[in-house]
Parts: C-alpha cells; structure tokens; sequence
C-alpha cells in the first residue's frame, strides 16, 4: 500500500501579493485625492464666509437706511434709474457718509478689512493681523419687479441682488445673495 503524501500549500503566491499590492495602492491613491479636495473645500470656506457676510451687509444696510427714513423709496435704485446705488461691481469699501455700501460716496473710503489673531492665537491684542479684503467684489443691482399675469411694474416691491466674487487660489468664486425690499417699513 503506498502512502499519499499531500503537501498542503501555504502562503501567498507571487501574483497574489502583486494583485494585493495594486488593489491596495489605488485605495490609499483615492485617500489621497479625498484629502486634497477637502483641504482646498476648507481653504476656500473662510472667504466665502466673508463673501456672504458682506452680501447680508449691503441688504441689511438698505432694510436698515428704509426703516430709518435716511432713504426715501424713491432712492432704492440703481444710479442709471435715479437712486443711489453704484452700478457694476465695486471694491469692497467702508461705507461712506451716508452709511450705506455700494453707493458713490463710498469711493473715498478705505478698502474693508478684516483681524486676525496674530503669533500669540488671541484676538484684540498688539499682534492682530490686519488684513485688506483686496480680491473682493461687490455689486447690488435693484430691480422692479412687474407682474407675470399683467406685466405691470410693482410700485412698492424691488429685487435687491448682490454678488459678491472674490478669488481662491487662482479662481474666482462667486456668492449671490437675492432678496427683496418693499416701501413699507
């Protein structure tokens, strides 16, 4: 009677391992491109917060210029329509005398900026970085709005769209904010 003797294999052939090995790789390569999309999504966030602040700014300012009575209805326009609002995108500036944004008197005013801590990570002291929003835009275009069945202009209702590009890296990016505004406070 002969004996079968059976060798069990064991181990990992060379195909095997090489095939583990490229499966492994494009996984950790995929990681990799996820890491690199989300750090330039969080790169990216800081300005983009501050291209929406500055868009709610500029409509606050108009809400708040009507409900003062500084601005008359008549004056919520554009400057080609008879009001007070530059056309076409602007630096972002302080605001001017009137205390309004995006409006001629605005020119002279200092470009807006914004702190940041300085070495020692705490805000409001000696060592704050002060810096200039310089790749920032802002345009507020006012518009009437007229109704659909009719076609007549609405006296009391306007379209308040505000824009706001600034640059990421090498693109530039934009933020539109759109509301509206009536002639009742």
């Amino acid at each position: 009677m002969r004996s079968k003797i059976t060798h069990a294999a064991e181990g990992f052939s060379l195909i095997e391992v090489m095939v583990a090995m490229v499966v492994l790789s494009v996984g950790l390569l995929s990681l990799v491109g996820v890491m690199t999309v989300g750090m330039k999504t969080v790169s990216a966030s800081s300005n983009q917060l501050i291209a929406r602040e500055k868009a709610r700014e500029a409509v606050e300012s108009v809400h708040a210029a009507r409900d003062t009575g500084r601005l008359s209805w008549g004056n919520i326009r554009n400057v080609a329509d008879g009001g007070i609002f530059v056309a076409g995108a602007q630096s972002l500036r302080e605001p001017g005398a009137d205390g309004i944004v995006n409006t001629a008197d605005d020119a002279s005013a200092p470009l807006e900026s914004i702190k940041k801590p300085g070495p020692d990570n705490i805000l409001g002291t000696a060592d704050d970085e002060v810096l200039p929003l310089i790749d920032f835009t802002r345009q507020v275009a006012i518009t009437p709005l007229t109704n659909p069945s009719t076609g007549a202009v609405n006296q009391n209702l306007r379209q308040i769209t505000v824009t706001v590009r600034f640059r990421v890296d090498d693109r530039w990016r934009t933020y539109t904010l759109t509301t509206y505004v009536s002639s009742f406070s």
